[in-house]
């Protein structure tokens, strides 16, 4: 029963996951022929700030929510409500710093100043972000993956139809205005996403006083399992932040010219990666199906039923990465034309592909070791790797190679994540069967 639970689980979401990377691919499409080089070069500065601020707001609240209510040994209702207002709170802190900073950061930091309303518009979308992935933790737990299917798609759908709406009107008003609507957009699919959350509440749904009466121990055990897992995402969105920061500043000191970063740097993070990892998503819904199974199964000492889910994880992933890996390496011009209509960024492909099959894998490890409350070693995991790839990228930029700094270091940074996550999940089951 379990077991078809788990690939009942995991099919939905690769059907999901297949049906809103459709959507996403189109999305690229789009973008990249409305702003072009330029504008994805821009976005692209703002990509690693978002990912920073979304991981703060959201607290690891969704992972800490999944977990629990799989284990089952709480009032759910008041598990979430608990949180709700903490995640509200701390959006309004951050929302108000980043108004405070984001003159700073597009000026000083991104030496860009066309990012200064993109970084605002950020602030608006975070509280929306924040309530839609907690919901999805709580459907999450209870392994029902057919909300956050159809709210993903929904979520996507809208966002695509607002984008190609919106960008013509805002572009007469400058490309860094456009940029901005873009990340906007967020507000109006992340929206459409709760309400589609909120329709597959079962109808006898009530709430009492003690539901919403928030319980210490709830807050103090979310807190446990969320702030390492915030600390991961924090960790390498730092990483992630100062990734422009430093290439900029190397670059530029290495007599490259600010135009020059901007284009390659677009054609790395708006082409080729997201090309790259274009199969981690699959590989990240079979994560999402991993945790509420392994978190139950773990609880109940079933360790040898987590080991063989988590070798099962990894097959399935190897199993789309391994097809996608032999085309970015053999005929990578065929797909970047195909998705985005040029054939830039070739040479990076071809050399991050076989590295990117590690990173395949790596999802299902880390949200094994957060499944099993080892959410601490996947945080070292993440510091590990950040620390040597900020290193390995402010030394290579002062290398005269342009933006194969930036390719160099990311793929040292997989191996050496994905190597440590490995031998730890390793570890806790060993060490499990031993006690």
């Amino acid at each position: 029963m379990k077991k078809n639970i788990f690939l009942k689980s995991v099919i939905l979401l690769l059907i999901g996951g297949f049906i809103t990377k459709i959507i996403s691919m189109f999305i690229k499409i789009v973008l990249a022929r409305l702003i072009g080089t330029e504008g994805m070069g821009i976005y692209m500065l703002i990509s690693p700030t978002f990912v920073m601020l979304m991981a703060l707001a959201q607290l690891g609240f969704p992972v800490a929510i999944s977990k629990l209510v799989a284990e089952d040994t709480k009032n759910n209702k008041n598990l979430v409500f608990s949180v709700i207002p903490i995640s509200l709170a701390l959006n309004i802190i951050i929302i108000i710093l980043l108004f405070l900073t984001a003159g700073y950061i597009s000026h000083t930091l991104l030496n860009e100043d066309r990012c200064y309303w993109a970084i605002i518009c950020i602030g608006f979308v975070l509280p929306f972000i924040s309530i839609s992935s907690i919901l999805r933790g709580y459907f999450f737990g209870k392994q029902q993956m057919l909300p956050h299917v159809l709210s993903n798609v929904t979520e996507d759908f809208v966002r695509l139809i607002a984008i190609i709406i919106g960008i013509p009107i805002f572009l007469k008003y400058g490309l860094e205005y456009a940029v901005a609507f873009i990340v906007l957009t967020n507000v109006i699919s992340e929206l459409t996403s709760i309400f589609v959350l909120f329709f597959f509440i079962p109808k006898n749904f009530k709430l009492t006083k003690k539901d919403l009466k928030p319980n210490k121990n709830n807050i103090k055990e979310v807190f446990s399992i969320g702030i390492p897992t915030t600390m991961s995402r924090i960790i390498g969105s730092v990483g992630a932040f100062l990734e422009p920061i430093i290439l900029t500043y190397g670059l530029i000191k290495s007599g490259y010219t600010n135009n020059f970063i901007v284009n390659e740097y677009g054609i790395i993070n708006g082409y080729v990666m997201p090309l790259i990892l274009l199969p981690s998503f699959f590989t990240g819904a079979i994560s999402q199906a991993l945790i509420p199974n392994i978190s139950k199964a773990h609880k109940q000492k079933h360790y040898k039923y987590v080991w063989n889910k988590i070798k099962l994880a990894i097959f399935i992933s190897l199993l789309i990465g391994i097809p996608a890996t032999i085309i970015f390496e053999l005929v990578p011009n065929i797909p970047m034309k195909l998705i985005y209509n040029t054939t830039v960024g070739i040479d990076y492909i071809k050399v991050l592909a076989p590295i990117a099959l590690l990173h395949y894998i790596q999802a299902p490890l880390t949200a094994s070791l957060q499944a099993m409350g080892k959410a601490k070693e996947a945080m070292h995991g993440t510091l590990i790797g950040t620390i040597i790839r900020t290193i390995t990228l402010l030394i290579l930029c002062f290398s005269h190679i342009g933006l194969w700094a930036l390719v160099w270091a990311t793929g040292i940074n997989i191996i050496i994540v994905t190597i440590h996550q490995y031998k730890h999940v390793k570890k806790a089951l060993h060490m499990e069967k031993i006690a």
